[in-house]
C-alpha cells in the first residue's frame, strides 16, 4: 500500500493535464452512486462518503469533512482522505490527502465547465472567496484561459490580499477587491467559491456574456447568487441528479417556480459529448452557469491520474 501526501498529489496534479485526464476520465463509464451525507453533531458540520469504482478495476472511497466554522479559527473548512481499493484482489492500493486532491479535482472541474461555456476571448477571472479553494481556482482558469486580469474578491479585503499574495509565490498576478458590485462588472469569468448560506450575487450585478462557475453551495439551503439570476442564464451542472438535489441555487429556483427542470440544459458530460442537444453558449451575450456540487467519479479520475504518473 502507497501513501501519496499533500506534496506529492500537489506536484502530480498540476492543472492542464490533470483538466485533460477529467475530459477523458468522464467519457469512460464510472459507477458513482448518490453521496452519503451525514450530520454527526446535528449542526451545520457534515461527513460525506463518496465512493466510485470502475468494476473489475479499482474503486475509490472518499471520506469528506466540512466544518464550516472552521474559517473562523484558522483551520481549514474541508479536509479529506482518499482510499483506493483493488476490485481484482481486494487490497487497499493506496490512500491518498483527500483534501489537496478535493481541491485540484474541484478546480480543475471548473475550468473544464468553463472552457466549454465561457467566451474563447475571456481574458478577466474573479474569485470570489478567501478560502482554501479560491487560489486553485485562478491556478485552473489560468491553465485554460489567456487571462490578463485575476480579481480576488473576499468581503474582508485582507484575506483576499493573502490570497493574492500566495499566488504572486506561484507567478500569477491578481489584485484583491471589496467590492463585488464593481469586480462582477469587470469581468467574463468568475468562479464562486464559498460556503455562504445567503446569496450574495445579486442577479443584476451579472453582466451579459459572464460565465459564472457556481461551485460552494453543495446543500439545498446554501446559495451564492440570487436564484432570480437563473431564468436570464444558460444553466448547467457537473451532474443533473446531484444539482437537483443539493444544488442550493437551483432547488430555491425550482421551489419557487422562477425555471423548471428543463431549464438546466446539460450535465457534463453531455457537453463533453457534444450533441446539438446539448449546446453551450449559443451567443456572446448569453450568461453561462456551470453549477457544481461534485461528484464521486470526478476523484477516481484524480486518483487514477496521480496513480499512473506517481
Amino acid at each position: 500500500m502507497r501513501f501519496i501526501a499533500k506534496d506529492e498529489v500537489k506536484h502530480l496534479c498540476a492543472y492542464g493535464p490533470l483538466i485533460e485526464s477529467l475530459a477523458d476520465g468522464l467519457r469512460q463509464t464510472i459507477e458513482s452512486p448518490p453521496r452519503s451525507h451525514f450530520h454527526p453533531n446535528q449542526d451545520s458540520s457534515a461527513v460525506l462518503i463518496m465512493p466510485a469504482w470502475r468494476p473489475g478495476r479499482l474503486m475509490g472511497t472518499k471520506i469528506i469533512s466540512v466544518w464550516p466554522e472552521n474559517s473562523a479559527r484558522g483551520l481549514p473548512a474541508v479536509s479529506a482522505v482518499y482510499v483506493v481499493t483493488s476490485l481484482q484482489y481486494g487490497t487497499t492500493l493506496a490512500v491518498i490527502d483527500g483534501t489537496e486532491l478535493t481541491l485540484r479535482r474541484t478546480a480543475a472541474t471548473a475550468a473544464l465547465g468553463a472552457r466549454l461555456l465561457a467566451r474563447p476571448d475571456s481574458k478577466r477571472l474573479a474569485v470570489l472567496g478567501t478560502g482554501a479553494l479560491a487560489s486553485h481556482m485562478a491556478m485552473a482558469h489560468d491553465s485554460v484561459f489567456e487571462l490578463s486580469e485575476i480579481t480576488i474578491w473576499g468581503r474582508r479585503i485582507e484575506k483576499a490580499e493573502a490570497i493574492v499574495a500566495e499566488l504572486d509565490c506561484l507567478g500569477i498576478a491578481a489584485s484583491a477587491s471589496d467590492d463585488l458590485q464593481v469586480t462582477l462588472a469587470n469581468s467574463d469569468l468568475v468562479a464562486s467559491v464559498t460556503t455562504a448560506t445567503e446569496p450574495f450575487i445579486r442577479s443584476s450585478w451579472v453582466q451579459p456574456g459572464t460565465h459564472l462557475g457556481l461551485i460552494g453551495a453543495f446543500t439545498a439551503t446554501m446559495a451564492e447568487a440570487q436564484p432570480q439570476l437563473l431564468p436570464r442564464t444558460r444553466l448547467f451542472a457537473d451532474t443533473r441528479a446531484g444539482v437537483l438535489e443539493k444544488g442550493g441555487e437551483v432547488v430555491q429556483a425550482l421551489r419557487t417556480g422562477l425555471i423548471q427542470e428543463s431549464h438546466l440544459r446539460a450535465e457534463l458530460i453531455g457537453l463533453l459529448t457534444a450533441s446539438p442537444q446539448t449546446t453551450g453558449r449559443i451567443c456572446p451575450q448569453d450568461i453561462t452557469v456551470f453549477k457544481s456540487v461534485g461528484f464521486a467519479a470526478l476523484d477516481l479520475i484524480a486518483a487514477e491520474h496521480i496513480l499512473s504518473h506517481a
